[in-house]
């Protein structure tokens, strides 16, 4: 798996952490306990730091990066879609990014709220907790998130975290 050092900066990844072989994490990026990257998702801490709690996924094709200003944060329990871009922002803990979406400098996703697939969160865009961002750019529809609601899928991809290190093989 390609894994690089940035000269000074290199990546902390957990023992229990999954990086998929064909993902690419570079620089200055924490990955904590049981969290996954998978194929082609871009995790790119050159210019500031990256940092992704436990059990965290980080699905196929995702990017997060960072500014010298803005670190990119995601807190536990954390699901980026497909695709989604993230750079300079705040995730708390079990929010949802959905497919495709972008959200950007110093925005902050609160704790289990939904950033709807193919939405757009600008700059400075609050999503309060258990509230959802649909939409380019962004509408907020407060407090329509039930608590607990995407447990079931973050835990899916833990189980993933342990089983794909000891049954992925290439067959070419």
């Amino acid at each position: 798996m390609p894994i690089y050092a940035l000269g000074e900066q290199v990546p902390e990844i957990h023992p229990e952490a999954y990086v998929h072989p064909d993902a690419v994490v570079i620089g200055s990026v924490v990955l904590g306990a049981k969290s996954s990257v998978w194929p082609h998702a871009v995790l790119r801490g050159d210019d500031g730091f990256i940092y992704v709690g436990e059990r965290c996924s980080i699905q196929d094709g995702a990017v997060l990066h960072t500014t010298p200003m803005y670190p990119t944060t995601l807190g536990n329990d954390v699901t980026v879609g497909h695709q989604a871009v993230l750079e300079g922002c705040v995730v708390d803990d079990k929010a949802l990014i959905g497919i495709g979406s972008i959200v950007l400098h110093d925005a902050r996703i609160g704790r289990e709220a939904v950033v709807g697939a193919g939405a757009f969160v600008g700059n400075r865009t609050v999503v309060p907790p258990l509230a959802m961002a649909l939409g380019v750019p962004a509408t907020i529809k407060e407090d329509a998130v039930t608590p607990g609601h995407f447990d079931l899928g973050v835990e899916s991809y833990v189980q993933r975290t342990a089983r794909y290190p000891l049954k992925l093989r290439r067959l070419d």
